[in-house]
């Protein structure tokens, strides 16, 4: 299925996890790895398919949030911009006691998103087609947002606070760039009722966490493309 033995694949990704995984989870990302792969054959999900980087660099980074004070038991949450999962689909095989919305503007990813989450029996997550800007309804509706690279933070905080309740937290999984990112993005999150608690994580990868300490106002988020052409 994946061109991987199963046991060679669970034996990477115990190496590479910071958290342990049992062998109902290690089972699940083994599917998801081989239809991921089988998937991307037609349809453009990842330029990373080796197993070793799908594990590090998709998987496993995906699981950053989990290391942090934020996601206790029971949350609400949602992924901005999923695409092919990441980082919610890892987040919801570790932690089942999240409910996850996976957000993505594209329905043939949204269709690839709802067939993983019933293969792989993930009744924490769904799969919902609407850009952030257009998602109304979910305004100010979760405990938790979390994104991964998906545009600048200061953009990126435009889509993700507004669906995020007061007491809350926006989570931006970001690479070197994070603490340039966060200092750029300051009056941003200010702007859209956040505040910048912190850069967390490692080498590769970075945690920004932006908690929201007011509500959105209206007139946020802007339509669609005007955030990327007029940052806040």
């Amino acid at each position: 299925m994946s061109g991987i033995e199963k046991e060679t694949f669970f034996r990477l990704l115990r190496e590479q996890c910071v958290l342990p995984v049992n062998d109902c989870q290690a089972e699940q990302f083994y599917r998801y790895y081989g239809e991921l792969c089988r998937v991307n054959a037609y349809m453009n999900l990842t330029a990373i398919t080796e197993p070793e980087a799908v594990i590090k660099k998709h998987f496993c980074d995906s699981l950053l949030p989990l290391s942090l004070p934020y996601l206790t038991k029971g949350l609400c949450c949602v992924d901005v911009g999923s695409g092919a999962g990441f980082p919610g689909i890892p987040i919801g095989i570790m932690r089942p006691d999240l409910q996850i919305m996976l957000l993505d503007s594209l329905g043939k990813r949204v269709e690839f998103l709802s067939m993983i989450c019933r293969e792989l029996s993930l009744e924490n997550c769904r799969a919902v087609k609407s850009r952030a800007e257009d998602a109304k309804e979910y305004r100010e509706s979760f405990d938790v947002a979390f994104s991964r690279g998906v545009a600048r933070l200061s953009v990126l905080s435009e889509y993700c606070l507004p669906l995020v309740k007061k007491g809350g937290v926006m989570i931006a999984l970001k690479s070197l760039s994070a603490r340039d990112e966060a200092a750029e993005a300051t009056h941003a999150a200010e702007v859209l009722g956040g505040r910048i608690c912190g850069v967390f994580g490692g080498e590769e990868r970075n945690a920004v966490v932006i908690e929201k300490v007011l509500p959105t106002p209206e007139k946020y988020p802007r339509r669609a493309g005007i955030p990327e052409k007029r940052p806040l």
